[in-house]
């Protein structure tokens, strides 16, 4: 099958629009050519100069060629100002419905590509990407038409005067366009690719880092801390220096061969004028002198478009890889959940496809049951929370909630069952109350109130100064990390979802915050399915039943007094975990 070329896919975005994407080319092109007829008059006006004597009636058409020139150059601004018009119009269109694509695609995706894009580059995607297309067919393609128009028309004015002065100037410019191939060529689009991969990690880091600042300024750390920020960084500024050292030979011969072409014409006029000077050979070099630098310009804006191609080139690519991120597929027949409870049975999952962050794990879990999942970093912990909200699928096995595979269960219902508090919960820019109020829009405000009252949030609303009406993050209203927690546990709350899933949700609590945040979460909790991520082992001491993950497995599981009494893997953490307690505690009480 015929691979399809970016402008046909790019078309395809534009709907009836697309005529007017045509349109652009042909007004761009009738201005090109007719912005070369001023240079006509010029010669005109230079002839009568040197032809006529002052003061006859030939030397009295000179205001009118000028006025002819002005008029013809006036005509190539407004048809050109006409193609410009057509070609926004239809870009803006094709932008617009690409970005609506976009959102509409990754509100079908699974929670878990998003995670695995990263906000920063999905904003890239989604944004620049389609800006990108956008300032290519409003700008680029008008110019390419007229830049193609310029030269036929070119041409003919070169070889029109003076046959031999006008391939004195082609060769400059052939030599231009040979380095300006070497420049834009294959290896420039491997490099356009690195340059934007290195953007679009900058930007995702930059993004992560935002959101980490209040950790930083608690622990008076700096940027250093963010290995992979700052690493982006430096990345990006090795290959930016690199490459523009690597330029910088071709471009300034680039800029010395178009530019040299005054050098031709008048080696070449020395030459021609050996024996003499001719005022029609004179009229001839003037008039090459100043159309000449038409073509340093024209050649410039190929070289422009090329790179903007490649740029374009990038971006489909970047959007087509996540138009191609395959959505979770829902049953032809839906089936409703019977009860809360949740199942795991031989489930594997891998991000990779080469190592299994889950390898058949299966486990059961009551209605109303508390459990909690605990283990090493990378043990495979949030991925089994996920795989529950349904985030993704698993490669092998089945979830199934209320005796139901999640597969057969309708979004709207599952959302409806699954409630989650992650350890970096963050709040949109928006009201207190439009924040809680997103997870049931059709609460009132006493509703809204009613929950952040359950989450312990009254003390944060009674010092905002329009108190839930606050807009976070502006005006300096700003939340720390523990009070965004718990205006995230209002939004939990309010859902009401009888499953629930705590992902470490203490984890950025000062001491003040975190007694509160347990108040809170003690709330959501009552009667209902919880599955506790946790690193703080005393949290979990009630929990009933504890489920010990290692290297994607389950290694144990039991109640805390068994498990302890066992003496394995969870005993060992406990007892760290207890040593690391005490000598917490007697630090501080030294101190």
């Amino acid at each position: 099958m015929k691979k399809q070329s970016n402008l046909s896919r790019l078309m395809g975005y534009a709907g009836k629009h697309k005529i007017l994407t045509y349109l652009s080319w042909i007004l761009s092109a009738a201005s090109a050519l007719i912005a070369l007829v001023p240079f006509y008059y010029i010669w005109r006006i230079v002839h009568d100069i040197l032809e006529t004597e002052p003061g006859s009636l030939q030397a009295q058409k000179l205001t009118g060629y000028g006025w002819q020139a002005v008029g013809f150059a006036v005509l190539s601004v407004i048809i050109y100002i006409g193609a410009l018009m057509c070609s926004h119009l239809s870009a803006f269109r094709i932008a617009s419905n690409i970005r609506k694509e976009l959102m509409r695609h990754i509100t079908a995706l699974p929670l878990g590509v998003a995670e695995r894009y990263g906000s920063g580059k999905l904003r890239r995607i989604v944004n620049d990407s389609s800006a990108a297309t956008e300032t290519y067919l409003a700008h680029r393609l008008p110019d390419k038409a007229g830049a193609i128009a310029t030269p036929v028309g070119l041409l003919v004015l070169l070889f029109a005067f003076d046959w031999r002065l006008g391939v004195l100037s082609l060769i400059p410019v052939l030599l231009g366009f040979l380095i300006m191939m070497r420049m834009t060529g294959k290896n420039m689009e491997e490099k356009m690719t690195e340059y934007q991969n290195s953007l679009s990690d900058m930007s995702n880091e930059a993004v992560e880092y935002v959101r980490g600042i209040p950790i930083v300024k608690t622990f008076g750390q700096t940027v250093f801390s963010f290995k992979r920020f700052k690493a982006s960084i430096d990345n990006y500024e090795k290959w930016v220096i690199a490459y523009t050292k690597q330029l910088r030979l071709p471009m300034m011969f680039y800029i010395t061969a178009i530019n040299g072409v005054f050098a031709f014409l008048i080696a070449g006029g020395v030459l021609a004028t050996r024996n003499g000077v001719t005022n029609e050979f004179l009229l001839n070099l003037i008039f090459y002198i100043v159309v000449t630098p038409v073509i340093g310009t024209t050649l410039t804006k190929i070289m422009f478009m090329s790179e903007d191609s490649m740029i374009v080139e990038d971006a489909i690519k970047r959007i087509d890889s996540l138009l191609c991120e395959t959505v979770l597929p829902y049953e032809a027949v839906p089936k409703m959940p019977s009860g809360h409870s949740v199942a795991l049975e031989h489930v594997s999952y891998s991000y990779d496809g080469v190592k299994d962050a889950l390898t058949d794990v299966s486990l059961s879990i009551a209605q109303g049951q508390t459990v909690a999942l605990v283990g090493e970093s990378g043990g495979g912990k949030t991925t089994l929370a996920n795989l529950v909200a349904r985030f993704f699928d698993p490669q092998n096995g089945r979830v199934l909630i209320g005796n139901t595979d999640i597969r057969s269960i309708p979004k709207e219902i599952l959302m409806d069952q699954v409630s989650f508090v992650f350890q970096n919960s963050h709040l949109i820019k928006a009201s207190i109350l439009e924040n809680v109020r997103m997870a049931r829009p059709e609460a009132t405000r006493e509703d809204v109130l009613e929950a952040l009252k359950a989450a312990q949030c009254m003390d944060i609303i009674g010092k905002l100064p329009k108190g839930i009406d606050t807009v976070v993050g502006t005006k300096e209203t700003y939340l720390s990390g523990g009070e965004q927690q718990r205006v995230a546990i209002a939004r939990a709350i309010l859902k009401n979802a009888p499953i629930l899933i705590l992902d470490e949700a203490t984890a950025f609590a000062d001491p003040d915050n975190e007694v509160r945040v347990q108040k809170a979460l003690s709330t959501l909790s009552q009667g209902k399915t919880v599955i506790m991520i946790a690193h703080r082992l005393s949290s979990i001491v009630d929990a009933d039943c504890i489920y010990v993950l290692q290297n994607g497995e389950i290694a144990e599981c039991g109640t805390h007094t068994q498990l302890v009494k066992k003496k394995g893997i969870f005993a060992r953490m406990w007892e760290n975990y207890s040593q690391a307690a005490k000598w917490k505690i007697e630090k501080e009480v030294r101190v």
